[in-house]
């Protein structure tokens, strides 16, 4: 769809380890569509790869949809392209660090439609979660590009 559409996504990634971005790439001529994708997985690696000018968290609670947006809407800011997304969350067996139990997520698309979802499979299966979280992502840019049109 983004290929038809000359139009590039960058994918940010944690609980789901890069599954999304794997997919993508995994398509021929993804180089058409996909500029690259971060996975940050602790505070330390989001405080040093993503621009924090470009983002604007006061006031939000980590893992909740809201932040989840304003993540993809500042990675969408700082690369400067035509969509970008978000996730993060507790794939298990642990809960996260912010309070939510293993199989939360958060996931949101920003460009010219922008969503954001909660996602709970009430699991602590890492492996599973992980999937559902991937699933989940590329089903909420699936949905905003065809909410976009053209």
């Amino acid at each position: 769809m983004l290929k038809q559409r000359g139009e590039y996504v960058a994918i940010g990634e944690s609980a789901g380890g890069g599954l999304v971005s794997a997919a993508l790439i995994a398509q021929p001529g993804a180089s058409a569509f996909f500029i690259g994708g971060t996975t940050i997985y602790t505070p330390h690696a989001g405080r040093a790869l993503r621009d924090r000018a470009t983002l604007n968290l006061s006031g939000l609670t980590p893992l909740t949809p809201a932040f989840a947006q304003e993540l993809a809407d500042g990675y969408r800011r700082q690369i400067a392209c035509d969509w970008a997304t978000s996730e993060m969350g507790a794939a298990g067996p642990a809960a996260s660090p912010y309070g939510p139990q293993p199989g939360t997520a958060v996931v949101a698309v920003s460009g010219p439609v922008c969503q954001a979802h909660l996602i709970e499979t009430g699991s602590a299966d890492r492996v599973s979660n992980m999937r559902a979280f991937g699933a989940a992502h590329l089903q909420l840019l699936i949905a905003c590009l065809r909410a976009a049109g053209g």
